[in-house]
């Protein structure tokens, strides 16, 4: 029996996320996070799953990624199922940015590498990160196939139309500049797993995708492939998030620096870190928001409505793009587990055939379902994603393909 066993990888500035799936049933063997890497307080915080083990936490520095990625393998080994494995068929690694590229899940070999590494100016926070991972798992296991997953990729559908932003072509194309689109893994698992739920094929249902985290994008979904996607350039267009601002006149980057003073850097971090729910209210956890609401805090209240009106936003666009829709789906944190934002989300959308079954929406679960009420013309559904799932079976049918 060929190997079945993938270990994703999703390597952070300061932390390793990883999970070992057996790919005959998509079983998770293991899960685990490795996080603040290169302090003295580092932690590693594993689950095995196979057989019912106890979550086991080890604290103490880890210098670096490939520390991080040894005592992973160290604690994988304990259960019987470390990196040495010949069960171990590949190495799935999440990617960021692959850019116009990387529109597929790659094999990873030095003029992959070369890429990645060449798009670094457009994703300066999270490719130099996967790169680390990629190498130190690559020393560890060289002779193990290494695949690429990239959060873009599902996106690179997008017609012209949709990922060209309205400036000077030439400058555009010389700095790479247009609409890239991210959580691109989470939105391909979720868009397929409605038209699952709803008992018909990828190809044959429209789905707006709304995939909101503390990091949130929408994306359009015409018979399986992206149209358009809120995210751009890079993830801090489109929708209200947590610490993000999403949309904005750029011209208040001017307004700040030529007015207020502030540097570039300093711009850079209030949008990206001072700015979303964090910055209209303090919080950027919607149960917090939810709490502070309920006991009448007007700045949650506003950073609530504001954060709804921008999403109600998108549906209603996303809606006229695809012409016809036969489903909206909630997914990640806040789009599994906050009622009220769902609610709300479509609320005085009726017209367009939306609409929310107060006692369905409550329900709380880990399985996909339907919220909306029996006969609705458009189904409103919660969907969990599995972005380590998604990357894991690209992973797993690329390399059985080149087997």
């Amino acid at each position: 029996m060929s190997p079945s066993r993938v270990l994703v990888l999703n390597s952070g500035s300061s932390s390793v996320k990883y999970q070992l799936l057996d790919m005959r049933d998509s079983s998770r063997l293991a899960v685990g996070l490795v996080e603040r890497i290169g302090e003295e307080t580092s932690r590693l915080r594993h689950t095995p799953l196979a057989g019912g083990g106890e979550t086991r936490e080890c604290t103490g520095a880890i210098a670096d990624h490939e520390a991080a990625l040894k005592a992973v393998s160290a604690e994988l080994a304990r259960d019987g199922l470390g990196l040495d494995s010949p069960e171990l068929a590949a190495i799935g690694h999440r990617v960021v940015h692959g850019g116009k590229h990387f529109t597929e899940p790659t094999v990873i070999d030095d003029a992959v590498l070369a890429e990645i590494e060449r798009l670094i100016p457009v994703a300066p926070l999270h490719n130099p990160a996967n790169l680390t991972g990629i190498r130190t798992a690559q020393a560890l296991r060289p002779d193990l196939p290494q695949v690429a997953v990239f959060d873009t990729a599902f996106h690179t559908t997008m017609p012209e139309s949709a990922a060209r932003y309205a400036i000077d072509v030439e400058t555009a194309d010389r700095h790479r500049i247009r609409r890239y689109g991210f959580h691109g893994t989470s939105h391909a698992y979720v868009s397929r797993a409605t038209a699952k739920l709803l008992d018909k094929a990828p190809e044959d249902v429209n789905v707006i995708v709304l995939h909101l985290g503390n990091g949130a994008s929408a994306s359009a979904v015409r018979g399986g492939r992206c149209v358009d996607t809120s995210m751009g350039l890079t993830p801090l267009e489109g929708l209200v998030m947590g610490t993000r601002s999403g949309d904005m006149d750029p011209a208040v980057i001017f307004h700040l620096a030529r007015v207020g003073g502030m540097s570039i850097e300093e711009i850079d971090t209030l949008l990206n870190k001072k700015s979303g729910l964090i910055g209209l209210c303090g919080d950027n956890d919607m149960r917090e928001i939810g709490r502070r609401i309920d006991e009448g805090d007007e700045r949650a209240q506003l950073a609530f409505d504001i954060y709804i009106h921008r999403l109600k936003k998108y549906i209603g666009a996303y809606y006229a793009v695809l012409g016809t829709v036969d489903a909206v789906a909630f997914t990640a944190g806040v789009g599994e587990n906050a009622a009220p934002v769902r609610e709300a989300a479509v609320a005085g959308l009726e017209q367009l055939g939306l609409v929310v079954d107060a006692e369905l929406n409550a329900v709380r679960g880990d399985e996909p379902r339907l919220i909306s009420p029996a006969g609705a013309r458009v189904a409103v559904a919660v969907v969990p994603t599995d972005e380590e799932l998604e990357i894991a079976t690209q992973t797993y049918a690329l390399v059985e393909e080149n087997a």
